[in-house]
């Protein structure tokens, strides 16, 4: 069984400015590249799991959003960082769909096709419905905020929850 990173991506690896879907207008939060790098050299599987109702709404196309996809992973992958995969959910709430976060289908569907074992895993989100896999099976959760929540983990920045299971991890070696 391996061990993963999910990660939420409008706010928690770029700015959410609403509806990202231009490659010219997209920006990596500071710190962000850094943090990636720390948790793919910890050998964790790192997935990204995102909403994005702006295909449902027709804000932008899923060929937009596959593009803008494309960019950001060659990014990623220019600074020695690897993204197993993206699964994102193009529908908007009032479709009731399961695979819109809080709904877990994608979250299941990673953990079956990369053999995931969630008891050594974390979820990183900007929001609360980013962690929703916390509360259904043994997934620790990392809230991106600078407020308290007696529910996750509080770390104000990806950098910042990257040291945290850094130092989490050594400590479990010790």
């Amino acid at each position: 069984m391996n061990k993963a990173i999910f990660l939420d991506r409008d706010g928690t690896i770029n700015i959410d400015y609403g509806y990202v879907h231009e490659k010219e207008k997209f920006k990596f939060i500071d710190g962000a590249l850094e943090g990636l790098k720390i948790l793919n050299d910890l050998d964790y599987t790192l997935i990204i799991i995102t909403n994005q109702s702006g295909i449902g709404r027709k804000y932008f196309t899923e060929k937009e959003f596959k593009i803008l996809n494309t960019y950001m992973l060659e990014k990623l992958r220019e600074n020695d960082i690897n993204i197993a995969k993206v699964y994102y959910c193009p529908h908007i709430d009032e479709d009731n769909c399961n695979c819109r976060k809080p709904g877990l289908e994608l979250f299941y569907q990673a953990i079956k096709e990369f053999k995931i074992d969630p008891s050594t895993s974390y979820a990183i989100g900007d929001k609360e419905r980013d962690l929703s896999i916390c509360s259904k099976l043994k997934v620790k959760g990392i809230l991106l905020t600078n407020d308290k929540n007696n529910d996750y983990i509080c770390k104000s920045s990806l950098l910042e929850a990257a040291k945290y299971i850094a130092d989490s991890n050594r400590s479990e070696k010790r």
